[in-house]
């Protein structure tokens, strides 16, 4: 017979049963938070402009992310298909627009800003859910977007006048963009979305090569945009690994985890201190989202005999 048992699920059978494979769940999806709280550091530490640094970090992202497609299809025996579709494309070309706002927001914005409005993806996602396909919106989730909605307009409001409102504007759309994939992804069941994601990053490869001069980078920063492009295919493998271990609302909540972190980062690393109006707006969203979360989490566990 042959052995078709990813690496974690060994682990975890091999060591306690469910028990160990929950462990197991949450140390991979904390660390992915962990991972991609690392975006807005190494993309303020890079000189290159946005487009430079999305398509070197696509270049390295979707080789390591190609690798761990193809072991995982070789573990499965074949099973898993490679074929995009029109959907898997779609997929593909959306998921590379948002990634691009998504680096070009950090430049032109705090790091707190951008973590903290990305937050309220789920929110905007739900919002979709309801008007595209009539998905039911919960009463909790409409008050915890209420809440966040505050919190952003006043840390997008801290920003007039200040040169930061053009950053906070590419993260409301790129947070906007992260939702609708979201939905894409729920909705496109049958397509290969990790495979999905390193065509995206590919595809910032080649815009990027064809549209800018990525060659003309600094040796410092070809080591910085290496390990930015390794963390991003690092961060998405341990999420995509460690989110079949757990409960999708316990993988949230951990999920939210970077939010923090991306702040505590730009605090060590870039000495950046947000002004205060991002402060309050930021810890009335991050008390939503995370009061939210948590709450599904605890109805999830109740709900376990």
């Amino acid at each position: 017979m042959t052995d078709t048992l990813d690496v974690p699920e060994k682990l975890a059978k091999g060591a306690g049963g469910p028990a160990a494979e929950r462990t197991l769940g949450i140390v991979l999806v904390s660390a992915s938070a962990v991972a991609f709280a690392l975006t807005g550091v190494l993309t303020k530490s890079i000189h290159a402009d946005p487009l430079t640094i999305t398509c070197w970090r696509g270049f390295f992202g979707s080789i390591l992310i190609t690798l761990y497609v193809l072991w995982r299809r070789r573990r499965s025996g074949g099973r898993e298909s490679l074929r995009l579709g029109w959907r898997g494309w779609l997929l593909a070309v959306e998921g590379a627009a948002a990634s691009i706002a998504f680096i070009s927001a950090f430049k032109f914005t705090y790091v707190a800003n951008v973590a903290v409005i990305y937050a309220t993806s789920p929110f905007i996602a739900a919002l979709f859910a309801f008007l595209l396909v009539r998905e039911k919106f919960r009463l909790q989730t409409m008050l915890a977007a209420a809440v966040s909605l505050c919190g952003v307009a006043i840390m997008v409001g801290g920003g007039l006048g200040s040169g930061h409102l053009f950053g906070d504007g590419l993260a409301l759309l790129m947070t906007t963009g992260s939702a609708l994939y979201m939905i894409m992804v729920r909705a496109f069941r049958d397509s290969p979305v990790v495979w999905a994601g390193a065509v995206s990053a590919f595809l910032l490869f080649v815009l990027g090569w064809f549209v800018t001069d990525p060659l003309a980078v600094s040796t410092r920063d070809v080591v910085l945009l290496a390990t930015f492009g390794c963390s991003f295919a690092l961060a998405s493998i341990l999420w995509t690994e460690g989110s079949r271990l757990i409960p999708a609302a316990e993988s949230g909540l951990l999920g939210s985890a970077e939010v923090p972190f991306a702040i505590l980062f730009a605090l060590l690393f870039l000495g950046e201190i947000p002004p205060i109006a991002s402060i309050i707006g930021g810890a009335i969203v991050l008390c939503a989202v995370f009061a939210h979360a948590g709450r599904d989490w605890m109805r999830a566990k109740s709900a376990v005999p």
